[in-house]
């Protein structure tokens, strides 16, 4: 949605905002049963879902779409809204519109998740929604799992197993050069390339060892012998065991770094 001006035929250059005495106007005429009110209140909060569409796009779906799927949440929050309670319309806004895209997104997600955990979301969801207007701030799943007296575990899965996949191209932060994506952030550093390279080249420099060097080696680096017991084990002197010790480690990484 970046540079995009219009989106569902509305021009997001010239969205209305209310200030907040007109907001609080149009909830209790709205309230009341006044279409009119509703429709500015609508207006005047597109910007909010334009803000909260953003945070969703990159996964496939068509930005209009999810712009048109936040408004029915836009709705929803005008509808539920209690503007006797001191919290902003904002504040329970936003969670409104975020819970419809994804309860969207969840039902049209190319991965199926079973009947059971879905309605589990699903309250787990609502649960939210309601606690965030009763606290005014986002609860925790530990909050969240004592209302619906389930085990953490349980939410946490629910509300992981809906989440939408993202790609580990995706892009979570760029300062004007090479954007830095989810696989630079989860990537294994221990098992890369080069060290697959190392292990490969140790493996066959040590398959070009005798069978008496190898056994040094196991010793003194498995084990964590010293050279004098492992000289005791095998039966030759220490400066023997130094010198085949020495001479093994010079072959290894000869062939590592050839």
């Amino acid at each position: 949605m970046q540079g995009k001006v219009e989106i569902c035929g509305v021009n997001t250059a010239k969205l209305k905002t209310l200030k907040q005495e007109e907001m609080t106007q149009l909830l209790t005429r709205a309230k009341a049963g006044d279409r009119e009110a509703r429709d500015r209140l609508v207006e005047g909060n597109l910007r909010l879902v334009l803000s909260v569409t953003q945070r969703f796009l990159g996964r496939g779906e068509n930005p209009d779409d999810l712009f048109q799927v936040g408004c029915i949440g836009l709705l929803k929050a005008v509808q539920n809204f209690d503007e006797t309670k001191e919290v902003r319309f904002s504040t329970y806004g936003v969670p409104m519109i975020a819970g419809e895209i994804r309860r969207y997104l969840r039902d049209n997600s190319a991965i199926r998740v079973s009947r059971s955990v879905r309605d589990l979301a699903y309250r787990v969801l609502q649960c939210k929604e309601q606690l965030q207007l009763e606290q005014g701030k986002e609860p925790t799943m530990e909050q969240i799992a004592l209302r619906l007296e389930l085990p953490v575990s349980e939410v946490v899965g629910a509300m992981d197993a809906i989440a939408a996949p993202i790609s580990l191209y995706d892009p979570v932060y760029s300062d004007g050069g090479d954007p830095l994506t989810v696989m630079d952030q989860v990537r294994d550093t221990r098992n890369t390339d080069e060290k697959w390279l190392e292990q490969i080249a140790l493996r066959d420099a040590m398959a070009q060892l005798g069978e008496r060097e190898k056994q040094i080696l196991s010793l003194r680096f498995r084990e964590g012998r010293t050279q004098m017991e492992v000289a005791r084990e095998i039966g030759i002197s220490q400066a023997q065991v130094s010198r085949l010790e020495k001479n093994a480690l010079g072959a290894i990484r000869k062939a590592i770094e050839s």
